[in-house]
């Protein structure tokens, strides 16, 4: 088989790559997905979202034992199905801080910074209540408020407040700075992932798109200096097949597996690639390094009415939802949020608070929520100081790739951590509050108090919030992996990446709408080419 263009990795980017590209009916374009479609009730009813934590449309892998972390190997939800990760995320539509890109772009990656990227966030962008500069309407992608919220968001926007926290509408307008409601990527009380939004509205009308799920990539292949084409099984033991690229071999299969199949094809480290026993094709010491990531960890309270999300399972609340697109069913759990900076002199929040009228301990185990009514509070750690890398377990395509974060290997970020908890726990004892807590005081296993105890209970509680970055990061030092004009592997022809992979730091946000902007972008650059061959050859 062959196509001009082969796209790894039906996720966040890779539909959206696939919608652009086969915009042109002269390209032939093929997306691979590992997982399946997105058949799975449970993916498209947003408040659905943490039962597919632990599930078969999730990678469900873990990290090597964090050594700062007591030791502990933490879980890191993967995508594995049609939407790849937006099809198991929460939703929450951030862009992060203008800042961040701006910073890409002083570190050389020109057309990057933040006034370039705001063009491919409106480009992708349906916004159904804001109407200005900073946002796009008649996009393919829908966002909005939750059309249910309860009493609590509210209540949390007015305790951020009392605690200094200034009320902010959009997160993604002129400031990030404060508090207020999320906004999701949700259309009519159902998710609106990017398979959703991008792929199936064009799969009947263009014959030159074709998606393959249950194919798994093994590795990319070379001809030199030319990448020319991929190999792919679509069952475990099966046969391995050989589909050919005319133009170019697109990696979207995100931070851990595109530099697995990096490393699986003989690109990356050449000592580490020697040493694992793979052939060393072409050596690119940034493969698989920069990994960072966000860690949040929960500060909750109890709650004295029944109005929270841990028995919101009911017969009468599922027929609301069925029927009428109503009730807790219909929104995302994660209601509100905040970002604040956590020190003076800042040039950008360094805490983003995650809220969620929502109580339990570890709020990637559904299975373990009790039926104890409260809310939470989850400070996030945006700009880590710790970089980890991936690496592999085996020469084995199907085996998991190694995680390793070193999550708090900077003390730094544990100090921030520190300061977000105090912030998130000055703001849940706050008299907005008070109304909605049954007790006065924060609800642990242990009730945290001293330094010595957040720290306890952060290393015992923490965990991703699965926004990994930078693993193939662009740029023009050494341990640059693509070029930030192209997107193209460094000293490669016929391969790109383009996913969350790319980002050189990590922006202050969650991630999915971000890597969309990314892949946006990667569109432009991938067409501009072929119109100048184009053009060339008239």
């Amino acid at each position: 088989m062959k196509f001009d263009y082969i796209i790894v990795g039906a996720g966040s980017a890779g539909c959206v790559l696939a919608n652009r590209l086969s915009a042109n009916p002269k390209n032939q374009v093929l997306l691979l997905e590992a997982g399946g479609k997105d058949r799975k009730m449970e993916i498209h009813i947003p408040a659905a979202y943490p039962k597919l934590h632990h599930s078969e449309v999730n990678w469900n892998f873990f990290t090597e034992p964090q050594a700062f972390v007591r030791n502990r190997r933490m879980y890191q939800p993967r995508g594995k199905a049609l939407g790849g990760s937006s099809s198991i995320n929460a939703m929450a539509y951030i862009r992060g801080n203008r800042e961040d890109y701006n910073d890409w772009e002083r570190m050389g990656c020109a057309g990057w910074g933040y006034t370039d990227m705001l063009m491919h966030f409106k480009k992708s962008e349906n916004n159904e209540q804001f109407r200005n500069a900073f946002h796009g309407q008649g996009g393919l992608l829908n966002v909005t408020h939750n059309r249910y919220v309860t009493p609590l968001a509210e209540a949390f926007v007015a305790a951020c407040e009392q605690q200094g926290i200034p009320a902010n509408p959009d997160f993604n307008g002129r400031q990030q700075d404060g508090a207020g409601r999320f906004q999701f990527t949700v259309k009519n009380a159902r998710r609106h992932s990017t398979a959703t939004a991008f792929l199936k509205p064009i799969l009947a009308g263009r014959r030159n798109l074709h998606v393959m799920t249950g194919a798994h990539t093994h590795r990319v292949l070379l001809n030199g200096h030319r990448v020319t084409g991929v190999e792919v099984s679509t069952r475990p033991g099966g046969p391995v097949e050989v589909v050919h690229a005319n133009k170019d071999v697109i990696l979207t299969a995100g931070s851990f597996q595109s530099p697995q199949l990096l490393l699986l094809s003989g690109i990356g480290p050449a000592d580490y690639l020697n040493d694992v026993g793979i052939s060393v094709r072409h050596a690119l010491p940034g493969v698989g390094e920069n990994l960072q990531d966000h860690l949040f960890v929960n500060t909750n309270v109890l709650c004295n009415q029944r109005i929270t999300y841990n028995n919101a399972e009911t017969p009468r609340n599922l027929l609301r939802y069925f029927l009428f697109k109503q009730g807790p069913f219909a929104a995302s759990p994660l209601e509100a949020g905040a970002f604040v900076r956590t020190l003076e002199g800042l040039d950008r929040t360094d805490i983003q608070f995650h809220f969620a009228p929502v109580m339990g301990y570890d709020l990637h185990d559904y299975s373990s929520l009790p039926k104890t009514e409260g809310f939470t509070i989850l400070p996030t750690l945006l700009k880590p100081k710790s970089r980890g890398w991936v690496r592999l377990h085996s020469t084995n395509p199907l085996d998991a790739p190694l995680i390793q974060p070193n999550y708090l290997s900077n003390a730094d970020d544990l100090d921030t951590l520190v300061r977000g908890f105090k912030k998130a726990r000055e703001v849940l004892l706050s008299d907005a509050f008070a109304p909605y807590r049954s007790e006065n005081q924060l609800h642990f296993p242990e009730v945290s108090a001293t330094d010595e105890q957040i720290i306890e209970h952060i290393l015992a509680a923490c965990e991703t919030v699965y926004h990994p970055v930078g693993t193939c990061k662009m740029g023009v030092d050494v341990m640059a992996v693509v070029d930030p004009g192209s997107l193209k592997v460094r000293g490669l022809e016929g391969l790109r990446v383009a996913d969350a992979s790319i980002m050189p730091t990590i922006v202050a946000g969650n991630t999915n709408a971000p890597v969309m902007a990314i892949a946006e972008k990667a569109a432009e650059l991938i067409l501009e080419r072929d119109l100048v061959f184009t053009e060339m050859a008239a």
